[in-house]
């Protein structure tokens, strides 16, 4: 049985851009349409396995009470009638419907036992449910989409009902990350935003009334052309007004400056009430809205708010000074308003990765003899500085030059001393007085360096994969960047590659593989990589991993969209995880799940991405291999042709 939590979205800026800026084809002077949205911490909650024919959903209510099980037959007819009648089934059907139109799928059996989302409230309930029904299938039947293509499926799905949702309320499928969205016509651009600093909010569900229905048809009357002066209020801020206040939202967020983005959002609700509300009065006027926006007891608590989805009185959104302010605005809200209930909604800073690991361990047998007396990881190369360098200092300093504070290195036991003797022992001292002065200074670097490498011992060298694993005390549930023991690195940009991987991580707050172009008659000896560009060649959404795939197999399953057909995404040998790939390692090696005897990590890889998504970064650079003789020989040529370049 595998569990799914898919949140709500609350809509920061930007309420009904989304569907004016479809109309764009039809009328081109009209503005973008430019929505700040972000996943709620509340969502809905649910286990799913196959079933041979049915869907079958079941939900458990808020107060524990379980509701009369949602049985569909997966046939195509069935699903669409039921779609059509805009119940709380149809978003099951419509989304199961356009799922079946495109994938050969059996059926779903879903628990949704657990639903702390209010619902029909403006958090986008309905696209959670959507997202929820997509993410089934794909994950249960292997259907490698990416998060873009799920959102894309529920969209269909809900389109299919009665409803007009835009393409905003699908972005819940991203999670708990504040997102950019940029809407030309049927284009739908992401951009996922770096938060400097924790931002407090409280979602208040208003305990009134609105018909989004109404509002919706309403609104969309005032397009594609606007034929009086209410029409022409409604453009103009949706259009020019809208992309204005989300621009300085945008930077506020990334600042992490919660005091100026309440106060854009309590600019942004007086000109909303100004521009909109007399388009549909009877619904926008909202007095439960505005009595909470201003009631006095809230003020010393909060920088600001608004109304949230289509406006109106359904939900509200407060941003908070502080946690503790947090918790006095919901404690005032349950106390002088208690009909309404209160939530807190925090966006975090993406995950700051201060940790690297290195696995060392191995036996270096493609290097024997010369492995017998010096590890394949102490080979010299020759850097551009000039100095003869163990290839073990060159990828340390490629760590902690990216950013990186401390550096877990994973040793057999019986090589402790050896990387110890070289990292935090200092010469002997008839070796260090002749020593230049340059090079002595260098010896204190070693030693500096050696202050922030921690070693980890593998007892037993079970494989690359294993060798990962043992590090997880050290990493202690925190992101880290995983580079090879036997590769350099050579960026050509002005990021490092370790940066490059890095950056990636921040921008997506998904775990990242680094991966690079290579031709099909190499690829045998690598991972590789398939999936759909987030960002044309520079992040991938990645579908699929296999270990050294033979090229049949890489031409008919591992080709990239829009690539050379002789061209393949192999692994660069750097990668930047979170901690719930020690969980895939964990579970392959308690079932002793081995290939070609020893433990992968290409394996643990794949289930982390089929459970929690996974990008690649196309790094600009190479990577050189010292761990085979061949590839060692010509390293040492290319590596020193890119460096004097």
């Amino acid at each position: 049985m595998t569990s799914l939590f898919v949140p709500g979205r609350l809509c920061l800026l930007g309420e009904h851009s989304d569907w004016a800026g479809t109309y764009r084809p039809v009328s081109p002077n009209l503005e973008k349409g430019y929505a700040l949205v972000v996943g709620t911490n509340q969502g809905m909650y649910a286990q799913i396995k196959h079933h041979p024919q049915d869907l079958i959903f079941q939900a458990t209510l808020n107060d524990g009470r379980q509701c009369a099980p949602i049985r569909l037959p997966m046939q195509l007819t069935a699903l669409l009638k039921e779609a059509r009648k805009g119940e709380f089934a149809s978003y099951i059907a419509g989304t199961a419907y356009q799922v079946l139109t495109r994938y050969d799928v059996k059926g779903l059996d879903i628990d949704n036992y657990r639903t702390d989302l209010p619902i029909q409230k403006g958090l986008s309930s309905s696209a959670a449910i959507c997202v929820l029904i997509a993410r089934a299938f794909n994950r249960l039947y292997d259907l490698q989409l990416t998060i873009r293509e799920e959102m894309e499926l529920a969209y269909l799905g809900e389109r299919a009902t009665p409803s007009q949702c835009g393409r905003m309320d699908q972005v819940c499928a991203f999670g708990n990350k504040p997102i950019l969205m940029t809407f030309n016509g049927e284009q739908v651009d992401l951009e996922v935003l770096p938060v400097a600093q924790p931002l407090f909010l409280v979602i208040v569900d208003l305990g009134g009334y609105k018909n989004t229905q109404k509002i919706l048809s309403d609104l969309n009357r005032c397009y594609p052309v606007a034929k009086n002066q209410i029409q022409q209020q409604v453009q103009h801020y949706l259009g020019a007004i809208n992309a204005k206040f989300v621009q300085q939202a945008t930077r506020a967020i990334r600042q992490g400056d919660a005091q100026r983005l309440g106060t854009l959002m309590t600019e942004v609700q007086a000109e909303f009430d100004r521009h909109m509300v007399p388009a549909c009065p009877d619904q926008l006027t909202a007095p439960k809205l505005h009595r909470l926006l201003t009631h006095p007891a809230l003020q010393p608590f909060i920088y600001g708010g608004k109304g949230v989805g289509s406006q109106g009185d359904g939900t509200a959104q407060l941003v908070a000074k502080d946690q503790a302010s947090q918790l006095n605005a919901i404690a005032i809200i349950h106390r002088d308003f208690p009909e309404m209930q209160a939530l807190s909604s925090t966006i975090s800073p993406q995950s700051t990765v201060k940790k690297a690991v290195i696995p060392a361990a191995g036996f270096g047998t493609r290097m024997f003899p010369a492995t017998k007396v010096v590890k394949k990881e102490l080979l010299p190369i020759i850097d551009h500085d000039g100095r003869a360098k163990p290839i073990i200092l060159k990828i340390v300093e490629e760590a902690i030059a990216a950013g990186i504070e401390e550096v877990g290195i994973v040793v057999q036991k019986s090589d402790l001393d050896t990387f110890q003797t070289f990292f935090q022992k200092p010469p002997k001292p008839e070796l260090l007085a002749k020593l230049s002065p340059e090079n002595q200074q260098y010896s204190q670097h070693l030693q500096d360096l050696g202050e922030r490498i921690t070693f980890i011992i593998q007892e037993q060298q079970e494989g690359f994969g294993h060798a990962v694993y043992c590090a997880k005390p050290w990493v202690n549930d925190e992101p880290f960047l995983l580079l090879l023991g036997d590769h350099i690195y050579q960026s050509q940009d002005k990021l490092s590659c370790a940066e490059q991987v890095l950056a990636t991580f921040s921008q997506t707050d998904s775990s990242v593989i680094g991966v690079t172009v290579m031709s099909g008659d190499i690829i045998h000896k690598a991972g590789c990589v398939t999936g759909t560009w987030q960002v044309t060649n520079a992040v991938l959404d990645i579908t699929k991993l296999y270990e050294k795939p033979d090229l049949e197999y890489a031409k008919t399953h591992l080709h990239v969209p829009g690539m050379a057909e002789s061209d393949f995404l192999g692994v660069f040998g750097m990668y930047v995880l979170k901690s719930d790939i020690f969980d895939a390692l964990e579970t392959e090696i308690e079932n002793n799940l081995r290939y070609r005897g020893e433990f992968q990590l290409t394996t643990c890889l794949e289930r982390v991405r089929a459970s929690s998504g996974m990008v690649g970064c196309l790094v600009k650079g190479q990577y050189f291999d010292v761990g085979m003789p061949q590839f060692y020989r010509q390293t040492m040529y290319d590596y020193g042709i890119s460096t004097s370049s």
